[in-house]
């Protein structure tokens, strides 16, 4: 998982989650995945806007509570608004790190990092699946004060690692190096709303030589083990503290559970 040269035989979750989100940064073998993967499951877009919306928020909410770190893995191709730029306009000191291992996302890094004077913002190239790296990495403490609380997102990026790499113990370590009062933030893809259709459309991800695997709400509740959900707990992704209403009926088409607790 080292190598960063980008092998556009092959599509990239992150082009393919570009491209769902309308953006310019992916190319054909990117768009013929997610047109397959569209054909199963034809309200992913929807879904994956419903994940941006959490992203968005999350940070509103943490902001209210008092958080100005956040520590972003498996940031994803820029996307406006970035989380931080959603972070610092509520405080304009707030602090970001991002993490990514991604080509195309490092090709774009320093998109993620115009911060305001007040604040600051970087990104580490490192992969979700070697914590110890991630919190070895200088730039982490130079950006953000470990004594204060942070809120670790990890949205729609879960998934994408496999039991075998032990995600639990994954989080759990990241958590570990942040102080009382920090927040952990998830969205995980799931097959529970729609079985049939979820299974099919993580099948083809697979076929396009993109790992991806659903987990069930009490595997993904499992990742707040220890920690104090916030209300409304574990929930659809677009069901989570929604600024309106959201469409009746569809879960289905978020194909995403989501929570945020926080370290006690």
């Amino acid at each position: 998982m080292s190598d960063k040269s980008m092998d556009l035989d092959k599509p990239s979750s992150a082009r393919i989650y570009d491209y769902f989100l309308h953006g310019k940064d992916n190319y054909d073998v990117d768009r013929e995945a997610a047109a397959r993967i569209r054909e199963i499951w034809p309200t992913v877009e929807a879904g994956v806007r419903y994940n941006r919306d959490f992203m968005g928020r999350a940070v509103r909410e943490l902001s209210a509570l008092g958080v100005r770190q956040f520590f972003d893995i498996g940031t994803g191709i820029p996307t406006q608004p970035n989380l931080h730029q959603i972070a610092q306009e509520i405080n304009p000191e707030a602090r970001v790190v991002y993490v990514d291992r991604d080509p195309v996302v490092l090709a774009h890094a320093n998109a993620l990092m115009l911060s305001t004077k007040q604040g600051r913002v970087t990104f580490i190239d490192a992969d979700l699946t070697e914590p110890e790296s991630i919190l070895a990495a200088p730039k982490l403490r130079e950006t953000l004060n470990l004594g204060e609380p942070v809120a670790l997102s990890l949205i729609a990026v879960l998934h994408f690692v496999p039991d075998d790499q032990d995600p639990y113990k994954i989080v759990h370590t990241l958590m570990d190096a942040l102080p009382t009062g920090s927040y952990l933030v998830i969205s995980h893809i799931t097959t529970d709303f729609d079985p049939e259709v979820m299974e099919r459309a993580l099948q083809t991800y697979r076929a396009s030589g993109v790992f991806a695997q659903s987990r069930d709400r009490e595997e993904v509740a499992g990742f707040f083990d220890g920690y104090e959900l916030l209300d409304p707990g574990v929930v659809g992704v677009h069901r989570w503290r929604p600024g309106i209403q959201p469409p009746a009926s569809h879960d289905p088409e978020a194909g995403c559970w989501a929570g945020i607790a926080r370290k006690r």
